[in-house]
């Protein structure tokens, strides 16, 4: 009774469809569920020492701290994060967002929970430690390799497994930021690469549901305090366009710096920490609002409460002491420090224009809004996913409208201007790799081999008699997998046995009769068979088919140790044919 109810194998087989959406929407609750747990752990092993450690148990007080804890803690933590990281092999050193979007696009987000432990601790240090650096990151990193091993556990199909780390993506945006609807935009538009009704339901299940754990925990509160403002005339149009173009000439600025810093990678990864270290805790002396994540100067650039010379500095400050670290390779995050930058940047701009234009400028706060948005798109590629965040982390509907054009600007200057890709690319360009997102390729692996498989088929030894041959073809199968001890030799198309038969028919037919058939040597167009998972998505199989040049794959099904049969098959034509089609 309990196997009618709930069978593994068929949920599992469901899962390779495009249309299994309540298979999906199963597995995106429980992805919430762990992801939300999981950012909630992380967020309190960061604000639990941060709260002892500063002062007014304000966990981003980095000002109070002296000169001399300034530029220490910095060094410390940079030292201490230089020698984990030296003790560990390359492969394990590697985090963060760039990391998901490498398994994602190469390896089938098979993401593994090793490098997600050395995230939380990064991640935690680095904080800890008052570097520049944001919980978005690790929060994605760790939400996906959750995810992602639990896909393995349970041995779920490998475009399930997909979908399961967009889940744990915009899960941990949604639980970072209390922005359920980023979240889900930041999945689909920056890992997954791709808007489709099987990828939504899931993924939107996940973000919602790790937005009501952590508001369980955090409460309903949008991640800012800012009045309800709205540009004051239509004289802040041309503005917003002029910060866009400057707002995106930042963010290039940015990245260049970032991919310029990569060009020492090669070098040890303990001076290289130390270094960052150094860098940061230099900065940090003078300007001390670099330091952590550095919400707590966003609120103050909203409200307008800080002077033109302080926000100036705090937006080179913040630029150079977040992109050089990180282009070193230092594994910090760099989504919470971008808001920072941007917020500061647009105050910039604001205060700069009121002091010129006084009768025709917004309150401050809507320029800090803008730039927070326009950062955010234009060093993430992202604009859609900016304007949502910067929507839901204001929660002020006014926004909307300019914000949709000084992203779009902001966009449009850094990738045309400059010719700038994004951050994360550009991270990723550095280390040799080049991400996928042709359509083509992005269907193929959100679909399970099993939704292709043929199983109108026999297995047949290959020695056998005329009558034998005969009796096989009654069940009217399609193909014949032929096997010698057991061992698969080869595929054979069914009606190519079945001409052969017909072309022995004649006087000497009753003496073949007695010999015995080969179904390796008789004349046919017979195709050399390889096996391929059943958990494989059709880019697998494809991929699989290009690299031996044959034209068919077989699905083989365990039973029992050493006990097996072939699922079906799987050629170049059904995937070419699917493909066409989509």
């Amino acid at each position: 009774m309990k196997n009618r109810i709930f069978n593994m194998d068929h949920f599992r087989d469901r899962l390779a469809h495009l249309d299994a959406l309540p298979q999906f929407a199963l597995l995106g609750i429980i992805s919430g569920v762990i992801t939300g747990a999981v950012i909630i752990v992380f967020r309190l092993a960061i604000e639990i020492p941060l709260k002892y450690w500063l002062s007014e148990d304000d966990p981003e007080n980095f000002e109070a701290l002296s000169l001399y804890l300034r530029f220490i803690a910095p060094v410390t933590g940079g030292l201490v994060v230089g020698l984990i990281l030296s003790c560990l092999s390359e492969e394990n050193r590697k985090v963060g967002v760039p990391l998901v979007l490498e398994r994602l696009n190469y390896h089938e987000g098979h993401l593994r929970l090793r490098n997600a432990g050395v995230q939380f601790l990064m991640g935690v240090i680095s904080l800890v430690s008052g570097q520049s650096a944001g919980r978005e990151g690790p929060a994605i990193h760790m939400g996906a390799a959750c995810n992602s091993a639990l896909g393995r556990r349970f041995h779920l199909p490998n475009n399930s497994i997909r979908v399961l780390v967009g889940c744990g993506t915009a899960a941990a945006i949604s639980a970072s930021f209390n922005t359920p609807i980023a979240g889900v935009i930041f999945a689909m538009e920056v890992v997954m690469m791709e808007y489709t009704i099987a990828g939504f339901t899931p993924v939107i299940l996940a973000s919602v549901t790790a937005a009501v754990m952590s508001r369980l925990v955090y409460g309903h509160d949008a991640a800012f305090e800012v009045p309800a403002l709205s540009i004051q005339s239509l004289w802040d149009i041309p503005i917003t366009v002029f910060m866009g173009v400057i707002l995106g000439s930042v963010a290039a600025l940015f990245v260049k710096t970032t991919e310029f810093c990569t060009r020492f990678q090669h070098y040890h990864i303990l001076p290289r920490a130390l270094v960052a270290g150094v860098f940061t805790g230099s900065i940090a002396i003078f300007i001390p609002s670099v330091m952590g994540i550095g919400y707590d100067s966003v609120n103050q650039a909203l409200t307008g409460n800080i002077s033109i010379g302080i926000i100036l500095a705090l937006t080179f400050g913040k630029l150079f002491a977040t992109a050089v670290p990180i282009g070193l390779g230092m594994p910090y995050s760099l989504i919470g420090p971008t808001l920072v930058l941007g917020a500061s940047a647009g105050a910039t701009l604001g205060l700069t224009c009121i002091l010129f234009f006084p009768q025709h400028t917004s309150p401050i706060g809507i320029y800090s809004m803008l730039g927070m948005g326009a950062m955010m798109g234009a060093v993430l590629n992202a604009p859609l996913a900016a304007l949502m965040a910067l929507l839901e982390l204001t929660g002020n509907p006014n926004i909307i409208l300019p914000g949709m054009l000084v992203i779009v600007v902001a966009n449009l200057t850094a990738r045309a201007g400059f010719n700038q890709k994004s951050i994360f690319t550009t991270l990723l360009k550095s280390q040799g790799i080049n991400l996928k997102d042709a359509p083509v390729l992005q269907a193929l692996s959100r679909t399970g081999v099993t939704k292709l498989l043929n199983s109108n088929l026999v297995s047949q030894e290959r020695k056998l008699s005329f009558e034998q041959a005969r009796s096989l073809l009654e069940a009217k199968p399609e193909w014949i997998v032929i096997t010698d001890q057991r061992e698969i030799q080869s595929l054979l198309p069914a009606a190519d046995l079945a001409r052969y038969l017909e072309e022995q028919s004649g006087p000497a037919a009753v003496k073949k009769e007695q010999q015995e058939l080969d179904l390796l040597t008789i004349p046919a167009k017979r195709r050399e068979i390889m096996p391929i998972p059943r958990r494989a998505t059709l880019q697998e199989a494809l991929d699989t088919l290009h690299k031996h040049n044959i034209e068919a794959l077989y699905v083989k099904k365990i039973h029992a140790p050493m006990i097996s049969s072939v699922m079906g098959i799987v050629t170049r034509r059904d995937i070419e044919k699917f493909y066409l089609h989509q």
